[in-house]
C-alpha cells in the first residue's frame, strides 16, 4: 500500500491475523507499508545469514524486493514503553530528516497479532508486535562504523565534518 498522506487507524482481520497501520503522516514522497510476509520471505525467515547488523534497538537485515530494490530493515525490540505514539513520531521524524549523511527510509512494518503457543503443557495465545523501519540499502557498512573505525581511512578532520554535518 502506497500512502501519500495519511492520518490513518486501520485495523483489517485477515483470518487470524490482524495487521494496523498506525497513525501516521507522510511528509513529502511515497513510503511503502510492507507485510510482516513479506519482509520475512525476502530475508529467508529473518536468517542469520540476513543480518547485516546490530544494534541497541534492534537487529538489521538485507533484503532484495520484487523489483530487485535492496532494501535495509531494522526489526526493533520488543522494548517494554516503547508504544505506538513513540513509533509513530520516531517514523514521522524519520520522514521529515533529509540529509546526506541519513539514509531514507522507504517504509515500515507493523504487525499486531496472536500466536498459539505451549506453555506448561497447555497451549495459550500470545500477543505478537512486530516493527521494522526499511531504509535504503548502501554498500560499505553505516556511519557509525565509518566514524569509529581507524582502519577505514578517514581522519579525524573528515570525521568531524561528517559529525558536525549530521
Amino acid at each position: 500500500m502506497f500512502l501519500p498522506y495519511a492520518e490513518v487507524i486501520l485495523v483489517r482481520s485477515m483470518g487470524h491475523q490482524n495487521f494496523m497501520s498506525i497513525e501516521l503522516q507522510q511528509i513529502e514522497g511515497m513510503t511503502s507499508e510492507f507485510t510482516l510476509q513479506l519482509l520475512d520471505h525476502i530475508t529467508n525467515h529473518f536468517s542469520e545469514e540476513s543480518i547485516i547488523g546490530r544494534g541497541g534497538s534492534g537487529v538489521v537485515y538485507k533484503g532484495v524486493l520484487d523489483n530487485g530494490e535492496e532494501i535495509a530493515m531494522k526489526k526493533l525490540h520488543q522494548m517494554p514503553g516503547l508504544d505506538e505514539k513513540q513509533f509513530t513520531n520516531e517514523f514521522n521524524n524519520l520522514m521529515g530528516a533529509k540529509h546526506k549523511n541519513i539514509i531514507r527510509l522507504v517504509g515500515y512494518c507493523y504487525y499486531l497479532g496472536h500466536e498459539r503457543v505451549e506453555h506448561k503443557g497447555k497451549y495459550v495465545f500470545a500477543h505478537v508486535q512486530e516493527r521494522l523501519l526499511c531504509y535504503e540499502y548502501l554498500q560499505g557498512g553505516n556511519l557509525d562504523q565509518h566514524l569509529s573505525d581507524e582502519l577505514c581511512g578517514l581522519d579525524w578532520h573528515t570525521r568531524y565534518k561528517i559529525i558536525k554535518g549530521v
